[in-house]
């Protein structure tokens, strides 16, 4: 195996995909119909070539997904604006299976760093890692993520690190808008508590669930943006992921983030 498919399968394992795909062959082509067959005819003229049917059996959908009302399995917008510290909330909300991650997770991720911070990080959710540890990047992005912070000559008790949600979704996909916009309130509210000076969101879930922006991350990085949290408006600036930056080490996205952080940092001191 080569270097650089090594290294990617590396990474797809550190963000819990267990096993690769391989490409369909080239020798076959998917038809508009959904019929697949061989693109090289037989030789044989006196042999047809029949199409395989699709199966009529239809694969039953889940039922919609019913939320709790146990007031510790779903917490109130009320109890959660009642919390008025990081101790609070976290108790208040650990319990929450409000989505269908919660009963999947192995450890509720809330969040770490300091209550006063600056800056704070935001990025899209658990992984492997995280799920089992409980605390926000940890594995191999997270790894990452401490030397871009201690580039910035700060630690990551001086800032604070958090997800759009805090249980990790199946195969590390990308939170479904049900599942975001189920657990953000639990991030505004960490936000209102914190009041960071700035923003930084960590590729392009936080983007779309957090500003309402739905185009690619490589679009909109390094472009201020503004986070409402109740009546708080936070300077949000957009980078890549670091998960992004371990698939794609490139000098120029090296840079790119560089330039983007020192941005942010720039901000907060002011």
């Amino acid at each position: 195996m080569s270097k650089s498919l090594n290294d990617w399968k590396e990474t797809l394992e550190d963000l819990g995909v267990m096993g690769l795909v391989p490409e369909p062959p080239a020798s076959l082509q998917v038809l508009p119909n959904n019929v697949t067959i061989h693109q090289q005819a037989p030789k044989s003229p006196d042999v047809a070539i029949t199409p395989r049917r699709q199966s009529a059996t239809r694969v039953k959908e889940p039922a919609p997904w019913k939320a709790p009302t146990d007031p510790e399995k779903n917490p109130s917008s009320q109890l959660v604006a009642n919390c008025n510290n990081l101790d609070a909330l976290n108790a208040c909300i650990c319990r929450c299976e409000a989505c269908p991650l919660g009963a999947g997770r192995i450890k509720f991720v809330f969040g770490e760093g300091s209550p006063e911070a600056r800056m704070m990080f935001v990025g899209e959710g658990p992984g492997s890692d995280e799920d089992i540890m409980g605390r926000p990047f940890v594995g191999r992005a997270g790894a990452l993520l401490d030397k871009m912070i201690l580039a910035l000559k700060l630690t990551r008790s001086e800032v604070y690190i958090a997800n759009i949600v805090k249980c990790r979704p199946p195969d590390n996909r990308t939170p479904h808008p049900l599942e975001a916009q189920t657990c953000i309130r639990y991030l505004i509210r960490q936000i209102e508590l914190i009041k960071p000076a700035v923003l930084v969101g960590l590729g392009a879930t936080p983007l779309r669930d957090l500003i309402g922006i739905p185009s690619g991350i490589t679009k909109i990085r390094g472009t201020w943006q503004v986070a409402k949290a109740g009546e708080l408006e936070v300077p949000y600036m957009p980078t890549l992921h670091p998960a992004y930056l371990l698939r794609n080490y490139s000098k120029e996205a090296r840079q790119a983030v560089w330039e983007d952080l020192q941005a942010a940092q720039k901000k907060a001191e002011l």
